[in-house]
């Protein structure tokens, strides 16, 4: 900011300077502002850059938006259009203009739109509503269709065309309703349940029904935020898929729908299978049929081939039924036989445990135990005595071998004194006595001398 020294002499400036130093003040004077007013003089020149007057019933003011600003808007400003924008205050040094540099604008009211917007979203958000689990699963073909929209729009027109592209048989009934406007709810959530009504009383069968209409301004497409329609979709029997406005348009109609498409182009082709992949399918499906029936034919022919030469003259299947016969009786021949062989022998097998169980075979059998005993006893007691006369001629030999009567037979004898005593020491004997000597075979009497 320049300073002015109190002087009676004021410095002089150019006007340039005096132009810079009011947009220096407002520039820095005013923040960013929020201004409401009607559109006039709007010139969009090839810099891509927009300028227009803004107005009201008092006073006007020049606007500026630059392309780097403009260019990310949905909405392009017309003559006699009422916006709201937010901007900064400025001023066009070169022509020493007042003007305000634009950096968003919409539609005049569009806030208060988006405030409503908002607190309608977070209530039916609070209830539930927009919640996967209590949406329905669309059907997985759909022969008819209901759509809500504009009978003059621009939706019914991309859905019809993207329907006759790609599944013609798909049937349309079409609910015509104002899509914009203060009655455009009202018409809307109308139809909605009238649909489902007819549907209910079996006067016309549908499969879904779909809300749609073509872009434009947050009030444009407010129809499709008020609160009644949101219930009404809501409440419908049938599945309900919304189509509101281009692809970064979210309605409330869409957030509460079972199924949200981009555009009514999207819509449509969500509705719809693709008949060319059903071509294909069928085709395929042709393929693999007349495939099979090739198969099941070749062997349909094998098999009456093998009939064929299973079928013979009548007389070759008697005589070979006759054969059977006899095979049959000869086998029966032979079971009996060998079913009363066993029975014989089963019979014998029973005589001969009854025999063996009887008193009289039981006496026998005691009898000829106690007679194999005796003779067991018999040998025992004979062999016993021999082992005894064994041992007792081994004592005996064993007796012999100590035996005094063996050392006499040597020739060695026994002296013993008057009194019996064996006599072992010459010191027990004195001259004079008298000795027995038993011999081998014989005794002695025997006097000792001195030696």
């Amino acid at each position: 900011m320049l300073q002015h020294p109190v002087s009676d002499n004021p410095p002089t400036l150019t006007v340039g300077q005096l132009n810079r130093e009011a947009r220096r003040l407002l520039e820095s004077h005013f923040d960013y502002l929020w201004v409401e007013g009607e559109v006039s003089n709007f010139v969009a020149p090839s810099s891509g850059h927009w300028y227009f007057t803004l107005k009201d019933s008092a006073a006007q003011v020049r606007c500026a938006m630059f392309r780097n600003r403009n260019q990310h808007m949905r909405l392009t400003p017309a003559n006699g259009m009422a916006i709201r924008l937010r901007c900064r205050v400025s001023l066009y040094e070169g022509r020493g203009e007042f003007q305000l540099i634009v950096e968003f604008l919409e539609h005049a009211g569009a806030g208060a739109l988006q405030a409503a917007f908002e607190r309608l979203r977070d209530k039916l958000q609070a209830e539930g509503l927009f919640e996967a689990a209590r949406k329905r699963p669309l059907p997985a073909q759909v022969k008819r269709l209901g759509v809500i929209t504009s009978a003059t729009g621009a939706a019914i027109h991309d859905v019809l065309t993207v329907l006759r592209r790609r599944c013609p048989s798909v049937e349309v009934l079409l609910l015509p309703v104002p899509v914009q406007g203060e009655s455009a709810a009202g018409e809307i959530c109308a139809a909605i349940e009238r649909a489902n009504r007819w549907h209910a009383e079996g006067l016309v069968q549908l499969d879904a029904l779909l809300v749609t209409r073509g872009g434009g301004s947050l009030e444009d497409l407010w129809a499709f935020n008020e609160e009644i329609v949101a219930r009404a979709i809501v409440a419908s029997a049938l599945p309900v898929v919304s189509a509101v406005g281009h692809e970064v348009d979210i309605s409330i109609a869409d957030m509460v729908a079972d199924r949200r498409a981009a555009t009514p182009s999207a819509a449509a082709e969500l509705l719809s299978p693709d008949q060319r992949e059903w071509i294909a399918r069928l085709t395929q499906l042709e393929q693999n049929l007349a495939s099979r029936m090739e198969t099941r034919l070749r062997q349909a022919n094998r098999e009456l081939l093998h009939l064929r030469e299973r079928l013979r003259h009548p007389g070759h299947l008697l005589r070979e039924q006759a054969q059977r016969l006899d095979d049959q009786e000869q086998r029966l021949q032979r079971a009996q036989r060998t079913l009363l062989r066993d029975q014989r022998g089963r019979l014998l097998l029973l005589e001969s445990r009854l025999q063996a169980r009887s008193p009289a075979t039981r006496l026998r059998n005691l009898q000829d135990q106690v007679a194999r005993l005796e003779q067991r006893q018999q040998r025992g007691m004979r062999s016993k005595l021999q082992a005894a006369t064994t041992r007792l001629a081994h004592m005996a030999q064993l007796l012999d071998s100590v035996s005094p009567l063996a050392t006499l037979n040597r020739g060695y004898s026994i002296l013993t004194d008057n009194d019996g005593k064996v006599v072992r020491d010459a010191e027990q004997v004195a001259a004079g006595d008298l000795l027995d000597a038993r011999l081998a075979r014989g005794r002695l009497r025997l006097e000792v001398k001195p030696g």
